[in-house]
Protein backbone atom coordinates (compact mmCIF):
# COMPACT_ATOMS: atom_id res chain seq x y z
CA UNK A 1 0.00 0.00 0.00
CA UNK A 2 1.34 3.31 -0.80
CA UNK A 3 1.39 6.26 2.22
CA UNK A 4 0.07 9.48 1.23
CA UNK A 5 0.69 11.39 4.29
CA UNK A 6 -0.16 15.06 2.80
CA UNK A 7 -3.26 16.41 4.37
CA UNK A 8 -5.54 18.24 2.41
CA UNK A 9 -9.55 19.07 2.71
CA UNK A 10 -11.95 18.71 -0.46
CA UNK A 11 -13.88 21.52 -0.66
CA UNK A 12 -17.12 20.27 0.90
CA UNK A 13 -14.97 18.89 3.93
CA UNK A 14 -13.95 22.46 3.98
CA UNK A 15 -17.32 24.08 4.22
CA UNK A 16 -18.17 21.58 7.04
CA UNK A 17 -15.00 22.69 8.97
CA UNK A 18 -16.69 25.82 9.32
CA UNK A 19 -19.86 25.13 9.67
CA UNK A 20 -18.90 22.86 12.36
CA UNK A 21 -16.51 24.84 14.05
CA UNK A 22 -18.20 28.41 14.28
CA UNK A 23 -20.82 26.78 16.36
CA UNK A 24 -17.93 24.60 19.01
CA UNK A 25 -16.11 27.91 19.24
CA UNK A 26 -18.65 30.20 19.77
CA UNK A 27 -20.37 28.40 22.27
CA UNK A 28 -17.44 27.58 24.37
CA UNK A 29 -16.43 31.29 24.48
CA UNK A 30 -20.25 31.62 25.90
CA UNK A 31 -20.19 28.91 28.26
CA UNK A 32 -16.56 29.94 29.87
CA UNK A 33 -17.94 33.41 29.93
CA UNK A 34 -20.66 32.24 31.97
CA UNK A 35 -18.72 30.46 34.66
CA UNK A 36 -16.15 32.84 34.54
CA UNK A 37 -18.38 36.01 35.26
CA UNK A 38 -21.42 36.69 36.74
CA UNK A 39 -23.53 36.78 33.62
CA UNK A 40 -26.98 35.34 33.53
CA UNK A 41 -28.07 37.00 29.96
CA UNK A 42 -27.16 33.24 27.89
CA UNK A 43 -27.19 30.68 30.20
CA UNK A 44 -26.33 27.06 29.11
CA UNK A 45 -29.07 25.06 30.79
CA UNK A 46 -31.51 22.40 29.69
CA UNK A 47 -34.62 25.02 29.81
CA UNK A 48 -31.95 27.16 27.34
CA UNK A 49 -31.74 24.62 24.36
CA UNK A 50 -34.25 26.60 22.14
CA UNK A 51 -32.23 29.76 22.77
CA UNK A 52 -28.88 27.70 21.51
CA UNK A 53 -30.59 26.53 18.56
CA UNK A 54 -32.07 29.60 17.66
CA UNK A 55 -28.79 31.47 17.99
CA UNK A 56 -26.83 28.82 16.08
CA UNK A 57 -29.74 29.38 12.99
CA UNK A 58 -29.62 32.71 12.77
CA UNK A 59 -25.65 33.27 12.37
CA UNK A 60 -25.91 30.05 9.89
CA UNK A 61 -28.50 31.74 8.02
CA UNK A 62 -27.28 35.48 7.96
CA UNK A 63 -23.74 33.74 7.49
CA UNK A 64 -24.67 32.49 3.97
CA UNK A 65 -26.61 36.07 3.41
CA UNK A 66 -23.24 37.65 3.87
CA UNK A 67 -20.87 34.94 1.92
CA UNK A 68 -19.50 33.57 5.50
CA UNK A 69 -19.37 30.51 4.28
CA UNK A 70 -18.38 31.21 0.53
CA UNK A 71 -14.98 29.37 0.36
CA UNK A 72 -13.24 32.10 -1.68
CA UNK A 73 -14.18 34.65 0.66
CA UNK A 74 -13.09 32.28 3.82
CA UNK A 75 -9.65 32.58 2.52
CA UNK A 76 -9.06 36.40 2.06
CA UNK A 77 -8.67 38.34 5.31
CA UNK A 78 -10.69 41.27 4.24
CA UNK A 79 -13.32 39.58 2.82
CA UNK A 80 -13.96 37.48 5.66
CA UNK A 81 -13.08 40.29 8.01
CA UNK A 82 -16.61 42.31 6.60
CA UNK A 83 -18.41 39.14 6.28
CA UNK A 84 -17.95 38.06 9.90
CA UNK A 85 -19.29 41.36 11.52
CA UNK A 86 -22.09 41.77 9.08
CA UNK A 87 -23.23 38.08 10.07
CA UNK A 88 -22.73 38.66 13.88
CA UNK A 89 -23.97 41.95 13.89
CA UNK A 90 -27.39 41.02 11.79
CA UNK A 91 -27.26 37.89 14.66
CA UNK A 92 -26.98 39.64 17.49
CA UNK A 93 -29.72 42.14 17.05
CA UNK A 94 -32.02 39.34 15.50
CA UNK A 95 -31.65 37.12 18.53
CA UNK A 96 -32.43 39.94 21.08
CA UNK A 97 -35.41 41.28 19.79
CA UNK A 98 -36.79 37.75 19.09
CA UNK A 99 -39.74 36.85 22.00
CA UNK A 100 -39.84 34.26 23.99
CA UNK A 101 -37.79 31.71 22.08
CA UNK A 102 -34.75 33.98 23.54
CA UNK A 103 -33.56 35.33 26.69
CA UNK A 104 -35.26 38.43 28.04
CA UNK A 105 -33.33 41.57 27.27
CA UNK A 106 -30.90 42.44 29.69
CA UNK A 107 -31.26 45.74 32.13
CA UNK A 108 -27.75 46.53 31.68
CA UNK A 109 -26.42 47.45 28.44
CA UNK A 110 -22.88 46.42 29.08
CA UNK A 111 -23.98 42.34 29.11
CA UNK A 112 -25.41 43.13 25.76
CA UNK A 113 -21.92 44.58 24.36
CA UNK A 114 -20.13 41.50 26.15
CA UNK A 115 -22.31 38.93 24.16
CA UNK A 116 -21.78 40.89 21.12
CA UNK A 117 -17.98 40.91 21.73
CA UNK A 118 -17.84 37.79 23.00
CA UNK A 119 -19.44 36.33 19.88
CA UNK A 120 -17.18 38.47 17.27
CA UNK A 121 -13.85 38.11 18.90
CA UNK A 122 -14.02 34.49 19.34
CA UNK A 123 -15.78 34.13 15.33
CA UNK A 124 -12.55 36.29 14.35
CA UNK A 125 -9.74 34.64 15.71
CA UNK A 126 -11.05 31.17 14.41
CA UNK A 127 -11.92 32.47 11.08
CA UNK A 128 -8.41 34.14 10.74
CA UNK A 129 -6.45 31.32 12.41
CA UNK A 130 -8.49 28.71 9.07
CA UNK A 131 -7.46 31.61 6.73
CA UNK A 132 -3.62 31.66 7.60
CA UNK A 133 -3.41 28.25 8.58
CA UNK A 134 -6.26 25.89 7.35
CA UNK A 135 -6.56 27.37 3.92
CA UNK A 136 -3.01 27.86 3.06
CA UNK A 137 -1.42 25.59 0.46
CA UNK A 138 0.13 23.36 2.97
CA UNK A 139 -2.94 21.53 2.91
CA UNK A 140 -3.58 21.69 -1.20
CA UNK A 141 -4.33 19.06 -2.85
CA UNK A 142 -1.81 17.54 -5.74
CA UNK A 143 -3.72 15.66 -9.16
CA UNK A 144 -2.52 14.63 -11.97
CA UNK A 145 -4.33 14.63 -15.00
CA UNK A 146 -4.56 12.17 -17.93
CA UNK A 147 -5.79 14.09 -21.13
CA UNK A 148 -4.38 15.34 -24.41
CA UNK A 149 -1.87 17.56 -24.61
CA UNK A 150 -4.04 20.02 -26.61
CA UNK A 151 -6.41 20.11 -23.38
CA UNK A 152 -4.09 20.70 -20.61
CA UNK A 153 -4.05 24.62 -20.50
CA UNK A 154 -7.66 24.61 -20.40
CA UNK A 155 -8.42 22.14 -18.12
CA UNK A 156 -5.74 23.41 -15.83
CA UNK A 157 -7.14 27.03 -15.77
CA UNK A 158 -10.91 25.97 -15.39
CA UNK A 159 -10.00 23.17 -12.14
CA UNK A 160 -7.61 26.02 -10.78
CA UNK A 161 -9.51 28.70 -10.41
CA UNK A 162 -12.68 27.41 -9.04
CA UNK A 163 -10.40 25.69 -6.17
CA UNK A 164 -6.69 27.35 -5.54
CA UNK A 165 -5.96 24.22 -3.26
CA UNK A 166 -6.27 21.79 -6.19
CA UNK A 167 -2.88 21.87 -7.94
CA UNK A 168 -2.52 20.48 -10.91
CA UNK A 169 0.93 18.95 -10.72
CA UNK A 170 2.00 16.70 -13.90
CA UNK A 171 -0.37 15.40 -16.98
CA UNK A 172 0.46 12.10 -18.96
CA UNK A 173 -0.39 12.60 -22.68
CA UNK A 174 -2.32 10.63 -24.13
CA UNK A 175 -2.66 11.72 -27.85
CA UNK A 176 -1.12 8.76 -29.33
CA UNK A 177 -0.51 10.98 -32.31
CA UNK A 178 1.37 14.43 -30.81
CA UNK A 179 4.74 13.61 -29.42
CA UNK A 180 5.63 17.31 -29.11
CA UNK A 181 6.29 18.91 -25.92
CA UNK A 182 3.23 21.20 -24.39
CA UNK A 183 5.49 24.28 -23.18
CA UNK A 184 4.17 24.50 -19.95
CA UNK A 185 6.37 25.28 -17.06
CA UNK A 186 4.21 24.96 -14.64
CA UNK A 187 2.54 21.48 -15.33
CA UNK A 188 4.92 18.60 -15.75
CA UNK A 189 4.58 16.28 -18.38
CA UNK A 190 5.03 13.00 -16.78
CA UNK A 191 5.43 9.74 -19.10
CA UNK A 192 3.34 6.70 -19.23
CA UNK A 193 5.93 4.38 -18.04
CA UNK A 194 6.38 6.81 -15.25
CA UNK A 195 3.43 7.54 -13.91
CA UNK A 196 3.09 4.86 -10.50
CA UNK A 197 6.43 6.32 -9.24
CA UNK A 198 5.48 10.22 -9.65
CA UNK A 199 2.62 9.37 -7.99
CA UNK A 200 4.44 7.73 -4.97
CA UNK A 201 6.98 10.15 -4.90
CA UNK A 202 4.81 13.95 -5.36
CA UNK A 203 2.03 12.71 -2.50
CA UNK A 204 -0.45 12.90 -5.15
CA UNK A 205 -3.81 12.51 -3.94
CA UNK A 206 -6.28 12.06 -6.97
CA UNK A 207 -5.69 11.27 -11.01
CA UNK A 208 -8.37 12.57 -13.40
CA UNK A 209 -8.78 11.13 -16.61
CA UNK A 210 -9.82 13.51 -19.38
CA UNK A 211 -8.57 11.91 -22.24
CA UNK A 212 -11.78 11.05 -24.73
CA UNK A 213 -9.87 8.66 -26.89
CA UNK A 214 -8.99 5.21 -25.92
CA UNK A 215 -6.28 4.66 -28.07
CA UNK A 216 -3.92 6.70 -25.87
CA UNK A 217 -4.24 4.34 -22.71
CA UNK A 218 -1.84 1.54 -23.47
CA UNK A 219 -2.29 -1.53 -21.76
CA UNK A 220 1.29 -0.70 -19.33
CA UNK A 221 -0.46 2.88 -18.35
CA UNK A 222 -4.12 0.82 -17.69
CA UNK A 223 -2.06 -1.56 -15.42
CA UNK A 224 -0.23 1.10 -13.35
CA UNK A 225 -4.49 2.52 -13.27
CA UNK A 226 -4.83 -0.89 -11.80
CA UNK A 227 -2.25 -0.88 -9.08
CA UNK A 228 -2.50 2.93 -8.06
CA UNK A 229 -6.78 2.30 -7.90
CA UNK A 230 -6.09 -1.34 -5.49
CA UNK A 231 -3.46 1.21 -3.22
CA UNK A 232 -6.11 3.79 -2.35
CA UNK A 233 -5.60 6.26 -4.84
CA UNK A 234 -8.86 8.04 -6.15
CA UNK A 235 -9.09 7.64 -10.09
CA UNK A 236 -12.15 10.49 -11.36
CA UNK A 237 -13.39 11.16 -14.87
CA UNK A 238 -13.00 15.04 -15.71
CA UNK A 239 -16.99 15.33 -16.13
CA UNK A 240 -17.43 14.41 -12.39
CA UNK A 241 -14.24 16.37 -11.02
CA UNK A 242 -15.49 19.78 -12.75
CA UNK A 243 -19.17 19.09 -12.11
CA UNK A 244 -18.59 18.71 -8.42
CA UNK A 245 -15.76 21.42 -8.18
CA UNK A 246 -17.29 24.36 -10.72
CA UNK A 247 -21.35 23.39 -10.28
CA UNK A 248 -21.42 23.86 -13.57
CA UNK A 249 -21.90 21.71 -16.29
CA UNK A 250 -19.08 20.81 -19.06
CA UNK A 251 -21.25 21.31 -22.30
CA UNK A 252 -18.46 22.18 -24.11
CA UNK A 253 -16.53 18.94 -23.49
CA UNK A 254 -19.12 16.01 -23.15
CA UNK A 255 -20.69 17.33 -26.28
CA UNK A 256 -22.61 14.88 -28.17
CA UNK A 257 -22.11 12.00 -25.22
CA UNK A 258 -24.62 14.72 -23.36
CA UNK A 259 -27.17 12.92 -22.35
CA UNK A 260 -25.12 9.76 -20.54
CA UNK A 261 -24.31 12.98 -18.50
CA UNK A 262 -27.56 14.20 -17.49
CA UNK A 263 -30.43 12.59 -15.83
CA UNK A 264 -32.74 15.48 -15.16
CA UNK A 265 -33.97 15.99 -11.77
CA UNK A 266 -36.52 13.69 -10.54
CA UNK A 267 -38.16 17.43 -8.52
CA UNK A 268 -38.74 18.77 -11.87
CA UNK A 269 -41.82 16.26 -12.67
CA UNK A 270 -42.77 15.59 -8.81
CA UNK A 271 -46.25 16.96 -7.82
CA UNK A 272 -45.51 17.52 -4.36
CA UNK A 273 -42.45 19.63 -4.92
CA UNK A 274 -43.65 21.46 -7.86
CA UNK A 275 -47.09 21.81 -5.63
CA UNK A 276 -45.03 23.98 -2.76
CA UNK A 277 -43.27 25.76 -4.81
CA UNK A 278 -46.12 27.04 -6.97
CA UNK A 279 -47.94 27.66 -3.71
CA UNK A 280 -44.59 29.54 -2.77
CA UNK A 281 -44.83 31.65 -6.20
CA UNK A 282 -48.30 32.94 -5.26
CA UNK A 283 -46.78 34.22 -1.54
CA UNK A 284 -43.78 35.77 -3.21
CA UNK A 285 -45.99 36.87 -6.11
CA UNK A 286 -48.43 39.30 -3.80
CA UNK A 287 -45.71 40.68 -1.41
CA UNK A 288 -43.13 41.24 -4.65
CA UNK A 289 -46.48 43.19 -6.37
CA UNK A 290 -46.87 44.98 -3.38
CA UNK A 291 -43.63 46.13 -3.10
CA UNK A 292 -43.76 47.06 -6.23
CA UNK A 293 -46.62 48.81 -6.01
CA UNK A 294 -44.86 51.33 -3.02
CA UNK A 295 -41.96 52.25 -5.18
CA UNK A 296 -44.14 53.39 -7.99
CA UNK A 297 -44.27 56.40 -7.14
CA UNK A 298 -40.53 56.50 -6.54
CA UNK A 299 -39.76 55.25 -9.50
CA UNK A 300 -42.28 58.00 -11.44
CA UNK A 301 -40.64 60.71 -10.34
CA UNK A 302 -37.18 59.13 -11.08
CA UNK A 303 -37.97 57.98 -14.50
CA UNK A 304 -39.86 61.54 -15.67
CA UNK A 305 -36.60 63.42 -14.44
CA UNK A 306 -33.85 60.90 -15.78
CA UNK A 307 -35.61 58.14 -18.40
CA UNK A 308 -38.09 60.44 -19.52
CA UNK A 309 -40.50 57.73 -21.13
CA UNK A 310 -42.43 55.19 -20.59
CA UNK A 311 -42.32 53.79 -17.06
CA UNK A 312 -43.24 50.27 -17.80
CA UNK A 313 -41.45 48.19 -20.57
CA UNK A 314 -42.19 45.23 -22.57
CA UNK A 315 -41.04 42.43 -24.41
CA UNK A 316 -41.02 39.40 -25.65
CA UNK A 317 -39.51 36.63 -24.00
CA UNK A 318 -38.73 32.19 -24.51
CA UNK A 319 -40.89 30.54 -21.54
CA UNK A 320 -40.79 26.63 -20.35
CA UNK A 321 -41.54 24.49 -23.94
CA UNK A 322 -40.69 26.96 -26.09
CA UNK A 323 -43.59 29.55 -25.78
CA UNK A 324 -42.84 33.08 -26.21
CA UNK A 325 -44.37 35.65 -23.48
CA UNK A 326 -44.42 39.20 -22.75
CA UNK A 327 -42.34 40.64 -20.16
CA UNK A 328 -43.02 43.17 -18.20
CA UNK A 329 -40.07 45.66 -16.47
CA UNK A 330 -39.74 48.99 -15.47
CA UNK A 331 -38.18 50.56 -18.09
CA UNK A 332 -33.98 51.17 -17.90
CA UNK A 333 -33.11 52.58 -21.06
CA UNK A 334 -33.75 55.57 -23.29
CA UNK A 335 -36.43 55.54 -25.99
CA UNK A 336 -35.73 53.47 -29.38
CA UNK A 337 -33.07 51.89 -27.62
CA UNK A 338 -32.69 49.42 -30.44
CA UNK A 339 -32.75 51.62 -33.76
CA UNK A 340 -29.13 50.11 -34.73
CA UNK A 341 -30.50 46.45 -34.53
CA UNK A 342 -30.84 44.08 -31.25
CA UNK A 343 -27.76 43.77 -29.33
CA UNK A 344 -26.72 42.53 -25.96
CA UNK A 345 -26.70 45.29 -22.86
CA UNK A 346 -22.95 45.54 -21.35
CA UNK A 347 -22.16 46.44 -18.34
CA UNK A 348 -21.49 50.48 -19.57
CA UNK A 349 -24.34 50.19 -21.74
CA UNK A 350 -24.32 54.11 -23.01
CA UNK A 351 -28.17 53.17 -23.73
CA UNK A 352 -28.85 52.42 -20.21
CA UNK A 353 -29.72 55.54 -17.93
CA UNK A 354 -28.08 56.99 -14.70
CA UNK A 355 -31.23 56.21 -12.83
CA UNK A 356 -32.04 53.23 -15.14
CA UNK A 357 -28.41 51.99 -13.84
CA UNK A 358 -29.27 52.11 -10.22
CA UNK A 359 -32.31 50.36 -10.63
CA UNK A 360 -30.62 47.32 -12.60
CA UNK A 361 -28.29 47.37 -9.66
CA UNK A 362 -31.21 47.16 -7.27
CA UNK A 363 -33.05 44.84 -8.97
CA UNK A 364 -35.96 47.29 -8.36
CA UNK A 365 -36.67 47.06 -12.43
CA UNK A 366 -37.34 43.42 -12.21
CA UNK A 367 -40.47 43.81 -9.38
CA UNK A 368 -43.09 43.92 -12.51
CA UNK A 369 -41.89 40.57 -13.39
CA UNK A 370 -43.90 38.99 -10.11
CA UNK A 371 -47.00 39.65 -12.64
CA UNK A 372 -45.55 37.02 -14.72
CA UNK A 373 -44.66 34.49 -11.92
CA UNK A 374 -48.74 34.94 -10.84
CA UNK A 375 -49.62 34.54 -14.43
CA UNK A 376 -47.62 31.25 -14.63
CA UNK A 377 -45.29 32.33 -17.40
CA UNK A 378 -42.31 32.37 -14.87
CA UNK A 379 -40.94 30.59 -12.23
CA UNK A 380 -39.66 32.20 -9.15
CA UNK A 381 -36.04 29.97 -9.92
CA UNK A 382 -35.33 29.07 -12.56
CA UNK A 383 -32.99 29.71 -15.96
CA UNK A 384 -33.39 33.56 -16.90
CA UNK A 385 -35.67 33.83 -19.99
CA UNK A 386 -33.81 34.93 -23.22
CA UNK A 387 -35.18 36.86 -26.15
CA UNK A 388 -36.26 34.97 -29.28
CA UNK A 389 -33.53 36.40 -31.23
CA UNK A 390 -30.73 35.59 -28.84
CA UNK A 391 -32.08 32.01 -28.69
CA UNK A 392 -32.27 31.38 -32.12
CA UNK A 393 -29.07 33.10 -32.27
CA UNK A 394 -27.19 31.11 -29.73
CA UNK A 395 -28.88 27.93 -30.20
CA UNK A 396 -27.13 27.41 -33.32
CA UNK A 397 -23.74 27.73 -31.86
CA UNK A 398 -24.49 25.90 -28.81
CA UNK A 399 -25.50 22.39 -28.37
CA UNK A 400 -28.94 21.72 -25.88
CA UNK A 401 -29.09 25.23 -24.99
CA UNK A 402 -32.94 24.61 -25.97
CA UNK A 403 -32.40 22.24 -22.92
CA UNK A 404 -33.23 25.32 -20.58
CA UNK A 405 -36.65 25.15 -21.67
CA UNK A 406 -37.72 22.04 -19.99
CA UNK A 407 -38.86 23.70 -16.86
CA UNK A 408 -40.44 27.66 -16.39
CA UNK A 409 -37.85 30.64 -16.20
CA UNK A 410 -36.99 32.08 -13.30
CA UNK A 411 -36.58 36.23 -11.68
CA UNK A 412 -33.58 34.64 -10.11
CA UNK A 413 -31.13 31.70 -10.72
CA UNK A 414 -28.27 29.30 -10.50
CA UNK A 415 -26.90 31.30 -13.15
CA UNK A 416 -27.52 35.03 -11.77
CA UNK A 417 -26.37 34.66 -8.31
CA UNK A 418 -22.79 32.61 -9.84
CA UNK A 419 -22.05 34.86 -12.80
CA UNK A 420 -22.43 37.83 -14.19
CA UNK A 421 -25.32 39.43 -16.48
CA UNK A 422 -24.29 37.37 -19.48
CA UNK A 423 -22.91 40.31 -22.15
CA UNK A 424 -21.76 37.69 -25.36
CA UNK A 425 -22.48 33.98 -26.81
CA UNK A 426 -19.15 33.37 -24.80
CA UNK A 427 -20.38 34.32 -21.45
CA UNK A 428 -24.21 32.55 -22.47
CA UNK A 429 -22.34 29.03 -22.95
CA UNK A 430 -21.26 29.58 -18.81
CA UNK A 431 -25.18 30.91 -18.08
CA UNK A 432 -25.82 27.57 -19.82
CA UNK A 433 -23.90 25.61 -18.00
CA UNK A 434 -25.44 26.53 -15.03
CA UNK A 435 -28.53 26.18 -15.84
CA UNK A 436 -28.52 23.21 -16.77
CA UNK A 437 -26.52 22.02 -13.13
CA UNK A 438 -29.33 23.66 -11.73
CA UNK A 439 -32.21 21.51 -13.62
CA UNK A 440 -30.22 18.66 -13.11
CA UNK A 441 -29.54 19.06 -9.31
CA UNK A 442 -32.87 21.04 -8.63
CA UNK A 443 -34.18 20.33 -5.58
CA UNK A 444 -35.97 23.05 -1.73
CA UNK A 445 -32.17 22.80 -0.67
CA UNK A 446 -30.82 23.97 -3.67
CA UNK A 447 -33.84 26.95 -4.46
CA UNK A 448 -33.02 27.97 -0.41
CA UNK A 449 -29.14 28.25 -1.53
CA UNK A 450 -30.46 30.49 -4.27
CA UNK A 451 -32.35 32.48 -2.43
CA UNK A 452 -29.63 33.44 -0.22
CA UNK A 453 -27.04 33.99 -2.89
CA UNK A 454 -30.11 36.67 -4.08
CA UNK A 455 -30.25 38.27 -0.95
CA UNK A 456 -26.95 38.47 -0.25
CA UNK A 457 -26.72 40.22 -4.64
CA UNK A 458 -29.23 42.70 -3.87
CA UNK A 459 -27.55 43.50 -0.32
CA UNK A 460 -23.93 44.00 -1.95
CA UNK A 461 -25.62 45.71 -5.15
CA UNK A 462 -24.06 43.66 -7.81
CA UNK A 463 -27.11 43.02 -10.25
CA UNK A 464 -26.89 45.05 -13.79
Amino acid sequence: MFSNKKMHFEISERRILLLVFDAVFILSALYILSLIFDYNYFVFDSGNFLSVILLLSYMYAFGVIFEMYDLQVASSQLQILQSVIFTVTTTSLAYLFTPVLSPELPKQRIVIFIFYSTILGTLLLWRFFYVFFLASHRFSQNVVLICDQNQVQELVSSLENVDPHYKIIGFVNSDSISKENSGLNYVKEVEKNDLEDFVIKNQVSEIVIASQKTDGITADLYQQLLHLLESGNIIREYTQVYESKTQRIPVHYIARDFYRFFPFSRSNTNKLYLFLVRSMEFLFSFCGLLVCFLFVPIIFIGNLLANRGPLFYTQERVGKHGIVFEIYKFRTMIKNSEVDGIAFATSNDKRITPFGKMMRKSRIDELPQFFNILRGDMAVIGPRPERPFFVEEIARIMPFYETRHVIKPGLTGWAQVNYSYGESIDESLIKLQYDLYYIKHRSIFLDLSITFKTITTVLFYRGQ
